[in-house]
């Protein structure tokens, strides 16, 4: 058994609560630590709470992190530069950067894959994979058409930091 199983770091690991219960999260700042601190600073800003999963298509992934619902938002933050990795590969429960055409456009946009995606490796950051509760997150409502823009979405109700969790 790996360390990482065996003694979660607290610190780095994420509970995003769905309706259907508690995503665990293993963030990855080995690989990522630009977009992990983002996510830790608009998680413990509370920023992620009540948005919705705003885009989710079937049998590839959902998107959330979005406030306007729209797709186009994000956080007041400064947009991040890309940290993709050749050790980590998109597989399911991975958790992925969302981001515009322009590589550094990343900022508070995340998905979550429901199955592997290869073309995504090495063209998304990688900043951290479901250990627990995948079953969850195959219960989001998924989206309509080609697009997988959801009507009436499944929404993020908290997210927190092990370590700040009561």
């Amino acid at each position: 058994m790996s360390e990482s199983k065996s003694t979660p770091d607290p610190e780095n690991t994420l509970y995003l609560d769905l309706k259907q219960g508690r995503v665990v999260i293993q963030l990855r700042p080995d690989i990522a630590p630009m977009h992990v601190a983002q996510i830790k600073t608009l998680v413990r800003k509370g920023f992620y709470d009540g948005t919705p999963f705003h885009r989710v298509i079937e049998g590839f992934m959902a998107q959330g992190g979005d406030p306007t619902g729209t797709g186009t938002g994000g956080s007041e933050m400064d947009n991040i530069r890309a940290e993709f990795s050749d050790k980590a590969k998109f597989v399911r429960g991975t958790c992925g950067m969302a981001r515009s055409q322009s590589p550094h456009s990343a900022n508070s946009q995340f998905f979550i894959m429901f199955e592997p995606a290869s073309h995504l490796n090495g063209q998304y950051t990688i900043w951290g994979q479901v250990e627990e509760g995948m079953d969850l997150v195959d219960q989001i409502k998924r989206g309509s058409g080609g697009g997988g823009t959801v009507a009436d979405p499944d929404r993020i109700e908290k997210m927190s930091i092990a370590a700040d969790a009561a």
